[in-house]
């Protein structure tokens, strides 16, 4: 791991499917990337991927900086954390770079909102403490 600031992250490599016809990524698969590793990141922690009974996780919100293109085969290294916790929702920050001999190249920053429903369409729920104290105890934030 080659990023301080995280304390989890998830190795994979660039698939055929998630590139153009230059063999670069398009854009829109970035988020696939991203899914992958926070789910990773739920499951190391011990919180259901699609998120606790009474608290179904959706993204509100999420924002992409792109830094450089990554290509067919690259190997990636996705970094996540939970940066905030709030009552009903969670703030997620990604790093995805490129690991290379002289250090990591950043290929995208990303931010996720997430907010957990009662019920899908429903209305938001307060965060289960359970779930809380997870993160907040991996990331060392105040509960």
């Amino acid at each position: 791991m080659s990023d301080p600031r995280f304390r989890f992250s998830l190795r994979t490599r660039v698939d055929l499917a998630d590139t153009d016809l230059g063999a670069v990524v398009y854009y829109g698969r970035y988020p696939h990337y991203i899914d992958r590793a926070v789910i990773a990141y739920r499951r190391e922690l011990g919180v259901a991927p699609l998120g606790p009974p009474g608290h179904l996780f959706v993204v509100r919100s999420l924002q992409i900086d792109y830094r450089s293109s990554a290509r067919f085969d690259d190997r990636l290294e996705v970094f996540v954390r939970t940066g905030e916790v709030g009552r009903t929702s969670h703030t997620v920050d990604v790093r995805i770079t490129r690991p290379g001999e002289d250090g990591p190249e950043s290929i995208a920053d990303a931010r996720l909102v997430i907010v957990g429903l009662a019920a899908y369409g429903g209305r938001p729920s307060r965060m289960p403490d359970d779930m809380r104290r997870a993160l907040c105890e991996f990331e060392g934030l105040d509960p």
